[in-house]
């Protein structure tokens, strides 16, 4: 019997937000991927599920490949492979792998990189969802996303196509927003109607800052959630 390589959301960054059914996971399985973005750079998700694994008395084994943060198709294509490799090679042998990443599997998440590669190889792989980052930004701040029938939009990019949409749409999310804050906010500010704008870097870790409007800094962890109004 092969393993299966399970795709495990573990949240945005407090152990309380993971779901029992991750929780479960994590204390099962022989072998936990935790990719890191340089060897310098501990995985954040790893850290995240930390106590549950130091709490297994039978222990399990940690894979740590390089996902490293760059926009070179080639070498990323090279790094996935690699993953690939070193996962297939615990499943052949039989062992489940449980691939940990923020937020869920399912959405904005190198899982799928791995998860295609994985199949492909003929092997079987799960998903295991987890708290998305703007929901948990939103709880944070005290925001309602949408209502009724209102239209979400998730940003991960601020480029043409945002501004094309935006007319068209009653909210947004906005993704990592240090990388682009300026250049998404001259786009918001742009749009004729009245709008609240909250920013969460860092959300539901030590360090979160919660501030109204556009971001300031927070680094790579930084969301910004738009609502707007139509003007009386």
């Amino acid at each position: 019997m092969h393993g299966k390589l399970i795709g495990v959301g573990v949240g945005p960054g407090d152990s309380e937000l993971l779901t029992l059914r991750a929780v479960n996971v994590l204390r099962s399985v022989p072998v936990i991927c935790a990719p890191r973005s340089s060897s310098e750079r501990e995985s954040i998700a790893l850290s995240i599920v930390e106590d549950i694994l130091t709490e297994r008395r039978d222990g399990c084994r940690i894979l740590d490949p390089v996902f490293p943060m760059t926009d070179d198709r080639d070498e990323l294509e090279s790094h996935w492979d690699s993953a690939a490799r070193m996962v297939a090679a615990e499943l052949e042998d039989g062992r489940d792998v449980a691939f940990i990443t923020l937020g869920d599997p399912s959405i904005y998440s190198t899982f799928s990189y791995l998860q295609q590669r994985i199949e492909d190889m003929g092997f079987k792989t799960e998903m295991v969802p987890g708290v998305t980052s703007f929901t948990a930004c939103a709880a944070t701040a005290g925001r309602t996303l949408v209502e009724g029938d209102e239209i979400l939009l998730v940003v991960p990019r601020v480029d043409d196509r945002f501004e094309r949409v935006l007319r068209d749409v009653d909210a947004c999310v906005i993704m990592k927003t240090s990388r682009h804050g300026r250049r998404a906010m001259e786009v918001v500010e742009s749009d004729p109607r009245g709008k609240d704008v909250v920013s969460v870097a860092n959300c539901s870790m030590d360090d979160e800052v919660v501030e109204r409007g556009f971001a300031s800094g927070g680094g790579y962890l930084a969301t910004t959630l738009v609502r707007f109004r139509e003007q009386s």
